[in-house]
């Protein structure tokens, strides 16, 4: 089977749950600690063994572009004063692998932004991540799906347990039948009530596709609020037997809300070792307080 060498992202969301602070910046350039949401997606893409990077853009994310590209004054002022170790990391954030960007003209839903990127996938299986959802970086996340994927031949979505009470935030699909390390989907539910859903399996973000998904992209009606549901294509590939899922053994971290972002950030710099050991005492004492 050939590698999966293209991967797609897509960052036109209008970030509204994080405004006024998204109000003139992507939510997807928001930083953990000082790295941006996107970058840390880009990252775990490029680890997995991903080429190319589509990024699915919109109105007002020239800064997402500008990430990724050459930043030729800030180079050259870094190298003039010396900031060697600013410079090559700088300079490494272009280099993390090709990119491509794609405009959706209108939000019209996940499925749509997958849909805009089908003349740059071409004709091949491409992995689909989504910035909401961030990995720990030292155990595989997309690397999982890729090789449910070699392994099955079908279209996998990569998932995690999740409370009973939080189904209904997440697509859901049906439990494995023998705790194998993959498993097909023959149901996947959006946001089912606790008492509809077919198991506490959720779909976290993470997916690895194959070109049939543009076929039922391409025939999908509009659903509500006039958006294209990714969901409602996986469901056509789920009983064709076209789909499969794998449990994604990395922490999450849930960026897409305030509160899991500020988690997100505390443990990250727990984790540096130039801000970890400073910052958690400050956090002891700091409980003290309160």
């Amino acid at each position: 089977m050939k590698p999966i060498r293209k991967a797609v992202i897509p960052v036109a969301g209008l970030g509204t749950r994080f405004l006024p602070a998204t109000k003139a910046q992507p939510k997807e350039m928001l930083p953990l600690v000082d790295k941006p949401v996107i970058q840390h997606v880009v990252e775990e893409a490029i680890h997995a063994g991903i080429e190319s990077v589509i990024l699915v853009t919109g109105r007002g994310k020239g800064a997402i572009e500008n990430h990724f590209d050459v930043a030729y004054e800030l180079e050259d002022t870094l190298s003039r004063r010396g900031r060697q170790d600013d410079l090559r990391q700088i300079q490494a954030i272009t280099q993390l692998g090709r990119f491509a960007y794609v405009r959706q003209g209108e939000p019209l839903g996940l499925g749509h932004a997958v849909l805009c990127a089908q003349p740059t996938v071409g004709s091949e299986s491409f992995a689909l991540l989504l910035g909401d959802d961030v990995f720990d970086e030292a155990d595989p996340a997309l690397s999982a799906l890729i090789k449910a994927h070699h392994e099955s031949g079908v279209s996998v979505v990569g998932v995690q347990q999740v409370p009973l009470e939080h189904v209904s935030r997440y697509g859901i699909v049906n439990a494995p039948p023998n705790g194998d390390r993959w498993w097909k989907v023959h149901q996947i539910v959006e946001k089912p009530s606790p008492e509809l859903a077919p198991s506490c399996w959720a779909v976290v973000g993470r997916y690895v596709l194959t070109p049939r998904i543009f076929h039922h992209l391409l025939a999908l009606q509009p659903g509500v609020g006039g958006e294209y549901q990714l969901t409602d294509a996986l469901a056509k590939l789920a009983e064709e037997g076209l789909l499969a899922a794998t449990p994604i053994p990395a922490k999450r971290y849930d960026t897409g809300n305030k509160l899991d972002y500020l988690k997100a950030n505390v443990e990250f710099a727990l984790k540096r070792e130039d801000l970890g050991p400073e910052f958690k005492a400050y956090l002891k004492g700091l409980t003290t307080s309160f």
